[in-house]
């Protein structure tokens, strides 16, 4: 399980034929079952294999990291609220404001169920099993965000694919640089529920 060619194809089925097979239209219950068994696949690996410890590390540097989030999600947030002032002003806010409920139960299910589990997969796992594939950390984040922004190709949306990029560059280097899923999962967290709340969340899936 640990040679380079069992890698190589782990890789492709998990990152690349999967995430593909999701675009064509077969029944919802395989897509998620094959979801499901290839996520329980990778906690195997994490665990069993590759020893790791789901457990918050001791020496995290909470400050620097609210810093760096904070600046970061700034410029987002700047940048998102312009694009649907422009673009689809009525959408602005529209789902806090008149669903509060609604948009405060999804940011918890969306949080917990869907961030966590993608940081899981997409950081902790690629970058264990597969970041000495490459010659320098500049192409494993960009393939790294390549691969991101593919699991969303069932959303069939060019702008959903260039945010995903950009998300995944992101959150590539968090994870590089803390070496921690919980933080680089709350930063996931936040630009993702932010781009709910400030009106983009239709062309990411959520209900509105």
């Amino acid at each position: 399980m640990n040679s380079k060619t069992y890698k190589s194809i782990e890789l492709f089925i998990i990152f690349i034929l999967l995430p593909v097979s999701f675009v064509f239209s077969y029944a919802l219950s395989i897509k998620l079952s094959l979801g499901f068994i290839g996520f329980l696949y990778v906690i195997y690996i994490l665990l069993k294999v590759e020893n790791q410890k789901f457990k918050i590390a001791p020496n995290l540097n909470w400050i620097r990291f609210w810093k760096n989030t904070l600046i970061k999600f700034s410029i987002i947030a700047i940048l998102t609220s312009l694009f649907v002032w422009f673009t689809n002003k009525e959408m602005l806010f529209e789902v806090v404001i008149n669903k509060p409920v609604m948009w405060m139960a999804l940011l918890i299910v969306y949080s917990f169920f869907s961030v966590y589990p993608q940081e899981l997969l997409y950081r902790t796992f690629f970058f264990k099993r597969y970041k000495h594939f490459f010659k320098s950390e500049s192409l494993c984040f960009f393939v790294n965000a390549i691969l991101f922004s593919l699991a969303h190709l069932f959303f069939k949306n060019s702008l959903v694919l260039v945010i995903t990029f950009l998300g995944g560059l992101i959150f590539a280097f968090t994870f590089n640089k803390t070496k921690s899923t919980l933080l680089v999962s709350m930063e996931h967290a936040i630009y993702g529920s932010w781009l709910f709340t400030v009106g983009m969340g239709a062309m990411l899936g959520f209900p509105t």
